[in-house]
Formats: structure tokens, sequence, C-alpha cells
């Protein structure tokens, strides 16, 4: 079981396992914002909820700036593993200007693609295909892409990772 680590002032800052979370709890470095009550942990000396969300009491300084580093699983995760060509499930990444033609390796220029797109494409370009994309790839924002191991959210974490209005 994991745990969300918030920030004092509410962004989400990182996950943990509920063990780490404890032990923060313990020490009064943070309290319990949400839990998982029917899955309490059990010791010798007594029982405690198990922390699904825990707020930290003082602010931790962030660097400002921090980009979202590119991958293959965050370009996936991005575009929905959907195809950006045909819309259909993606499995692999493709270069919309081709690497051999001096494409970057940047969230703008990589794009969710299906293998058989990917295959069908090689190192073309979309217009030589006379393809066109489904969507402009940007770099992803918002601090939830900053924190690992939010691919993966619980119930109990949706309020504090969707984006602010």
């Amino acid at each position: 079981m994991r745990t969300l680590v918030l920030n004092a002032g509410y962004e989400p800052l990182a996950v943990v396992s509920f063990k780490r979370a404890i032990v923060l709890v313990l020490d009064g470095k943070a309290s319990i914002v949400a839990s998982d009550e029917e899955h309490p942990v059990l010791s010798a000396s007594g029982e405690w909820d198990r922390p699904s969300v825990i707020l930290l009491r003082r602010y931790v300084r962030i660097p400002n700036g921090r980009a979202v580093p590119v991958s293959r699983r965050g370009v996936l995760r991005r575009d929905s593993q959907r195809c950006a060509y045909c819309g259909g499930s993606a499995s692999t990444i493709d270069h919309v200007i081709p690497r051999s033609r001096g494409g970057a390796d940047s969230w703008e220029n990589l794009v969710a693609c299906c293998l058989r797109c990917n295959n069908v494409k090689g190192d073309r370009t979309p217009q030589e295909m006379g393809w066109s994309l489904r969507y402009v790839p940007r770099a992803p924002h918002g601090t939830a892409w900053l924190v690992r191991g939010v691919e993966r959210t619980q119930p109990q974490w949706e309020e504090f990772l969707a984006p602010a209005a």
C-alpha cells in the first residue's frame, strides 16, 4: 500500500510506502488527511489507521522550474496509450520528425504510436505519409506529473491531484 504525501500547502510532493508514512505521523512530522479504515495497521502496542494521504506539518521547498523528464512511459501516459495517427491502442512511441532527420527526444516531438503505424511510417514525416496528428504534442504540466508514483492513483488521492482551477 502506498501513501500520497502532501506539502504543508496541500500540493502533492511524493508517494511513499505506508510504513514510511506511519513513521512520519508518529514522529509528529505529518498528520493523516485520509486513511484506509478497512485495513488498519496492527502491532503489539496498538492499532492505527493505514494512511492513504498525509500532510507534512512543515513546508518543504521545491526548486522552481522543475521540468518533467521525457520518458517512454510518460509519453504513453500523456497520450492515454492512444496512437497519435489512428487512435488505436499504442504500445510504442514515435518521433514525429524522425531522429535520422534531426528530430529531438522532446515532449513536442514524441507521440504514442501503435506498432502498425510506427512500422508503416518508418523514418518519414507525417506530411510525407499524408497523415495528420490527432493532437498537438506538448510537455505535460501540473504537480501530478512531477510526483513519482501517481501513475497508479488511489480514490482517496483524486481531490489532491486534480489540477487547480
